[in-house]
């Protein structure tokens, strides 16, 4: 299934109920005062943040969610019922902008979290509400507000502590369904990863919240492969975990990291400055220890950042969680 992180809904406000013309109509009182009551409010269209949420999939099947008018106001002074408001329930992390103008509404990131999208229009008066003392029997009442209708772009981004980086092949999905209670489909071709996926990883009595994000290539800045999709939820994590993958010769393996670097500075300057961590991966292949040593020589990383793993075996593993640890805490030295 592919992750779903991008969707364009509209809304639709309840208009408010009409107000009433009544009079009173008793025996021995041939024409009563006024007594036609207001219409109801309609109701209002909010976005609220779930927390059983992960994804923006309902979507796909449902675009259109619109609020209850108001309802009408009838005669002996009752007044209209209000409509309920119509909640729309987003994942955490969810931005909202609207279609039309650009404008960007919310970034709601907290659970339980809500913003007003559409206002309910406003029930109109009753004929009781113009009695005055020149018009003691008025015939006028007002008709309803129109609900307010809106195209808005809803774009997700994950919130993680940690996200693993790295070409396709690089060994994220095997190492997250090593390390956590995540177990994303695995196989071995490139893009294998089309939807992020969160873990969360136990390590020395804390837990850690770590996406495996899919596979970057080059020309991702502007969009290519799964490009923005990826460095879009990237932009969430505190810190950063760039897998290598040493079975390739030291070549591949330095155009790998270039790579990517390249890609997150050309996306901004603020991605490519998240702390990020070198983990080497696949260390139980014949080959791979000099692979990135080599590799290693001509990146230029100091030997206290890099990682050298295997999900496979578990070598490696420990440590590099407790890099996780220190890295989401801030008290590691970083690329």
């Amino acid at each position: 299934m592919h992750f779903i992180d991008e969707a364009t809904i509209t809304v639709r406000s309840g208009d408010g109920g009409r107000g009433c013309v009544s009079f009173r109509r008793e025996k021995f009182v041939p024409r009563g005062g006024p007594d036609g009551g207001d219409g109801g409010n309609g109701g209002s269209v909010l976005i609220e943040v779930s927390p059983n949420l992960s994804t923006l999939l309902d979507f796909r099947y449902r675009n259109l969610f619109k609020a209850a008018r108001g309802q009408h106001g009838m005669g002996k002074n009752m007044h209209g019922k209000g409509a309920p408001d119509r909640r729309i329930a987003v994942p955490p992390g969810t931005i909202i902008t609207d279609a039309d103008t650009g404008e960007v509404l919310a970034d709601l990131t907290r659970p339980g979290e809500t913003l007003l999208v559409a206002k309910g229009g406003r029930g109109g008066r009753g004929n009781s509400a113009f009695t005055s003392s020149v018009n003691q029997a008025p015939d006028q009442a007002e008709p309803g507000r129109p609900g307010r209708e809106r195209r808005l772009r809803l774009e997700l981004k994950l919130i993680a502590e940690i996200g693993l980086i790295g070409l396709p092949n690089a060994g994220k999905s095997t190492l997250i369904s090593r390390i956590s209670r995540a177990h994303p489909k695995i196989a071995d071709y490139p893009f294998t990863t089309l939807s992020p996926v969160l873990g969360v990883v136990s390590h020395r009595d804390e837990e850690i919240v770590v996406a495996d994000l899919p596979g970057l290539i080059e020309g991702a800045h502007r969009g290519v492969g799964l490009g923005h999709r990826f460095l879009r939820h990237a932009e969430r994590t505190g810190g950063l975990i760039h897998l290598l993958d040493a079975s390739q010769d030291s070549d591949g393996i330095v155009a790998a990291y270039r790579t990517i670097r390249d890609e997150m500075e050309k996306f901004g300057p603020e991605l490519a400055a998240r702390p990020t961590l070198l983990a080497f991966t696949k260390m139980d292949l014949t080959g791979a220890r000099e692979n990135a040593e080599r590799a290693l020589a001509e990146i230029g990383h100091q030997a206290g950042e890099i990682h050298f793993i295997s999900a496979a075996t578990g070598e490696g593993i420990a440590p590099l969680l407790d890099g996780m640890l220190a890295l989401r805490k801030g008290q590691t030295d970083v690329a």
